[in-house]
């Protein structure tokens, strides 16, 4: 009795250990500091296209509000304030989302950064909206990725999109 209860607690061990170990969207950071000593955390889940197409079989759905990630939304989080196209987005943590307008993203910083998905973001609690111009990038990522430079250029990358803009 006692080696089969061994038996089934190795069992569910091993599975909940491989379960974790192959997350469709593990939890992921990208992280950067600026020449004048600011520091950007993105905090975010990565999902895989796994052959799916942007837009129409996996999000962002033209539109639409984004969570610009996977799972809980996406938390951007500065160290100072900083400016984003001219215009100041104070120091803190800052839900992340985005909405595809096709040739234009909106790129929304919402105050409520602890929240599942976009499910319950309230449009009253952006604390700041910018527009960017979309492009292709130089190649294919197959998982969602973020990446910030010292030089302030935050990029979000996925297939053949990218999405960036700058953080002085």
């Amino acid at each position: 009795m006692k080696r089969a209860f061994s038996i089934v607690l190795m069992a569910v061990a091993l599975f909940t250990g491989n379960a974790n170990a192959q997350k469709p969207s593990p939890a992921a950071t990208a992280t950067g500091t600026l020449a004048n000593g600011t520091v950007i955390t993105i905090n975010y889940s990565s999902p895989a296209l796994k052959g799916r197409v942007i837009g129409k079989d996996v999000e962002p759905m033209a539109g639409k509000v984004w969570r610009a990630g996977a799972n809980d939304a996406t938390v951007f989080e500065v160290s100072k304030d900083v400016t984003i196209s001219g215009k100041t987005l104070p120091a803190g943590k800052y839900g992340f989302f985005t909405i595809d307008n096709g040739n234009e993203w909106t790129l929304i910083f919402n105050k409520t950064w602890k929240q599942w998905g976009a499910f319950n973001y309230k449009e009253a609690d952006d604390q700041l909206r910018v527009n960017v111009k979309p492009s292709q990038a130089a190649s294919a990522t197959e998982r969602l990725t973020y990446t910030v430079h010292p030089n302030g250029v935050v990029s979000l990358n996925w297939g053949t999109l990218q999405v960036s803009f700058t953080v002085k």
